[in-house]
């Protein structure tokens, strides 16, 4: 039995703030955006490629606490390149030498071994991580 992650709620203060982050700096494609009464909105987004998209819900008690959002990407100076130019403030590159985060690639580009971060306009975080062949 396959038991698929498709959907991650991710909370947020301002809906519409959030859907403009995810499309226009994230390059997220916009899957849904729906209403039924001022009180229950769902928007979904999915990054590029991804099988797993994310649920935009509004709750200002929990918004900025989402940590450890992952995407991997096989080109990593490309994809720190394309969030920069789209106005996301992203971290350095950076690899981890026992643990300690360390500027620039992995020595030998290892799969998973070279990562940049973001934050969305509430501070939850994103990691970006580099592998040769994205599945």
């Amino acid at each position: 039995m396959d038991w698929k992650l498709e959907v991650v709620v991710v909370p947020v203060t301002d809906i519409d703030r959030a859907k403009a982050f995810y499309t226009d700096n994230a390059g997220f494609t916009l899957d849904v955006d729906f209403s039924a009464g001022e009180d229950f909105r769902i928007v979904q987004l999915t990054p590029p490629g991804s099988k797993c998209s994310i649920t935009l819900m509004r709750n200002d008690e929990y918004a900025g606490h989402m940590m450890g959002l992952q995407v991997v990407v096989n080109d990593i100076d490309a994809a720190h390149a394309e969030a920069k130019g789209r106005g996301v403030e992203v971290g350095e590159i950076h690899w981890y030498q026992d643990g300690v985060p360390t500027p620039g690639h992995h020595p030998e580009r290892a799969d998973f071994g070279t990562f940049f971060a973001f934050d969305d306009p509430d501070g939850n975080k994103w990691l970006i991580q580099e592998v040769g062949k994205v599945q």
